[in-house]
């Protein structure tokens, strides 16, 4: 017989489990745990497009934005009718390049973004895109004196010195440029990669060429330049060597001898992931794989990224600890040769001042624009790693010109199996968390992994936002792909070239949104989650 006392008891629990909010985990697409913290992925909740042949108020294409965003916090809100609004920034890298680079002034995006929620979709029911981006203005990008930026390939030796500067990448170019007529000239090169919003109107960007970090003026002009340790300049021939083999599409025959550096920075695998702590205090850069003399350029050895922490509260900069992020491996189905490859790293999130931090890492060379064989990625995510234990490598000798991976080198892997050396504890990585390629969740807007049609995913997916949704913990997570400025329909040079990429494919920038849950409240407490 049971108590009166027990039945109470049992009373009193069963009204305080409906009383609780339900956890809808038949709804949560995903869970992990980093450090005994807990990250959950409850939705796609989101999808947006911009046309592959939009263009900006300068009548150049409007592609390749998706490699770095910020949004503006302070104009985040949620609407009465339950929408939410915001300004976001974006910044395209060197411009169109799948057949050789071009004269292209690097520039930033703004958009005003409105998310309308679609708590209905299913793969039964499908919504039609819910992430509006209007475009509202570019900053177009310029050197220390005001001249225009380039996203030519830099030249293999020399730069531009200005005062208060480190030397810069440069390229001196013929013509326009872009094969037509012209003066010709020399310009500072950047390949723009990773995007920061200062609080007071600035940007930080980080970009493959140096690889550095530039802090960039309200209206676009290069206020200072950060020069990473010695190990992570790319040289050749024993000298810095700033090209990343990229020949102007002008003369797609200039040779890089030789085509790989020595060490330092592998071509295209610079500063690729760029966040600032939530104080503003701390800016962290991340390398997209490891520096040569560590395993770069080959797979699946170029798993040993090192990232680095500045002060940028300090004028100049203060160079304050560096750390080695040990990136995820795949296979790859379509490869005999390499199956096991290195995901390699397209942005970084700072979610507290000293981390954890979000990452997204994936596969290349999958999704729409590629063969079709080539549709299905098999790594495509967001993760999360933790510096909490990790050892600091900063030092003269880590941080030293590396060359051969010897002693004293600057290695701090061995470059021939890309295991890090004895000593050194990398950070904590946790995945899965997010996982682009459910199509469960992706058919609630008609998109899928694989297959050839237009709803097929694009194959780069290079930026991260965090926004708040309201909720107690919960956020959006918004990520948008570089489309690479690929259509038939494209312009450039302030709209005086007009040119079709060979793909023969038109490649509108896509845009998804997560709801996720991530730790502590939802509310900024103690510096933590932005």
């Amino acid at each position: 017989m049971v108590s009166i006392k027990h039945s109470l008891i049992l009373r009193a629990i069963i009204l305080l489990v409906h009383a609780l909010p339900l956890s809808h985990a038949a709804n949560v697409v995903n869970q992990t745990s980093c450090n005994g913290q807990r990250y959950v992925y409850k939705e796609l909740a989101g999808y947006g497009l911009v046309s592959s042949n939009a263009r900006d108020k300068y009548g150049d294409t409007l592609g390749g934005f998706g490699s770095s965003i910020a949004i503006d916090r302070k104009s985040w809100k949620k609407l009465k009718d339950g929408r939410y609004t915001g300004i976001l920034w974006a910044i395209p890298d060197r411009g169109w390049n799948t057949q050789g680079t071009l004269n292209y002034q690097n520039r930033i995006h703004k958009f005003a973004v409105t998310l309308s929620p679609a708590s209905n979709s299913s793969a039964t029911a499908t919504s039609s895109p819910n992430l509006r981006l209007k475009y509202l203005d570019s900053i177009l990008l310029t050197d220390p004196r005001g001249q225009p930026t380039t996203g030519l390939d830099a030249d293999p030796q020399g730069g531009l010195k200005y005062r208060g500067f480190p030397i810069l990448p440069t390229a001196d170019y013929t013509g326009d440029g872009f094969g037509g007529p012209g003066p010709g000239g020399k310009r500072v090169s950047i390949d723009s990669e990773g995007l920061v919003l200062a609080a007071d109107g600035s940007f930080w960007i980080s970009d493959e060429y140096g690889p550095y970090i530039y802090h960039i003026s309200s209206t676009g002009r290069i206020i200072s330049a950060i020069q990473p340790p010695p190990a992570y300049l790319p040289r050749r021939n024993g000298s810095v060597s700033f090209s990343a083999d990229s020949p102007p599409i002008y003369d797609p025959d200039r040779a890089v001898v030789p085509v790989d550096t020595e060490s330092g920075r592998a071509n295209n695998q610079g500063l690729e992931g760029l966040t600032v702590s939530p104080n503003g205090r701390k800016l962290f850069a991340l390398m997209q794989s490891a520096l040569d003399q560590e395993g770069g350029p080959d797979n699946p050895t170029r798993k040993q990224a090192r990232l680095v922490e500045y002060n940028i509260a300090a004028d100049p900069p203060v160079y304050t600890a560096e750390y080695v992020v040990t990136l995820p491996l795949y296979t790859d189905p379509t490869s005999t040769k390499t199956p096991r490859k290195v995901a390699a790293q397209s942005e970084i999130h700072a979610l507290g001042n000293n981390g954890p931090f979000l990452i997204l890492a994936r596969d290349s060379g999958f999704g729409r624009g590629q063969a079709p064989d080539k549709s299905t990625s098999n790594y495509r995510r967001v993760d999360v790693f933790d510096i909490g234990a990790s050892t600091d490598i900063r030092s003269m000798t880590n941080d030293g010109i590396g060359v051969g991976g010897g002693s004293g080198s600057g290695a701090i892997a061995d470059p021939a199996t890309g295991e890090l050396k004895s000593g050194i504890t990398p950070a904590t990585y946790c995945s899965p968390f997010i996982d682009f390629n459910v199509n469960a969740q992706l058919a609630k807007f008609g998109l899928h992994n694989g297959g050839v049609d237009a709803g097929l995913l694009n194959e780069k997916w290079e930026s991260l936002a965090v926004v708040p949704t309201g909720g107690d913990g919960e956020y959006f997570i918004i990520s948008l792909s570089d489309n690479d400025f690929i259509t038939q329909d494209g312009y450039l040079n302030g709209g005086k070239f007009m040119y079709k990429d060979k793909s023969g494919f038109d490649l509108d920038t896509q845009a998804l949104v997560f709801r996720v849950k991530l730790p502590g409240k939802g509310k900024r407490k103690k510096g933590r989650f932005i």
